[in-house]
């Protein structure tokens, strides 16, 4: 940790744009497996990809398991400190749909982000066990 500062503390872990788009892909994208992040629309390169995967698992933001059905393949999914940015990237869903027209949010998803953001973030949370 560079300092006390709890922006700087939160920008250690979330300075880059991957870090939140991997989390993005965790929380509300369905998405689970190195390929699947590989192949967001955003188009991350596989140095990125792992170097973040590895950060964010060393730092307890996210797990991996085994997966069962293929178990030469890891299974990544948020832990509950991961899971505890869900607000936050609720947040900046709204901020950005406020600053940008013709976003890629659904007008149902950004309703219940706007009116009843702790019954979304519930909802959220429970497509994640």
């Amino acid at each position: 940790m560079r300092s006390d500062c709890p922006i700087s503390y939160g920008l250690d872990f979330f300075g880059d744009k991957w870090t939140l788009l991997i989390i993005r892909d965790l929380a509300f994208e369905g998405k689970s497996f190195y390929n699947d992040f590989l192949h967001s629309k955003e188009g991350i390169a596989t140095n990125i990809l792992s170097d973040r995967l590895k950060k964010l698992e060393l730092n307890g933001i996210i797990g991996s398991r085994v997966y069962e059905k293929l178990r030469t393949k890891k299974e990544y999914f948020l832990t509950d400190k991961g899971k505890a940015l869900i607000p936050v990237l609720l947040e900046m869903i709204i901020w950005s749909t406020t600053q940008q027209d013709g976003l890629a949010v659904p007008a149902d998803f950004l309703e219940g982000a706007k009116n009843d953001r702790e019954e979304l973030t519930k909802r959220v949370l429970a497509s994640l066990d």
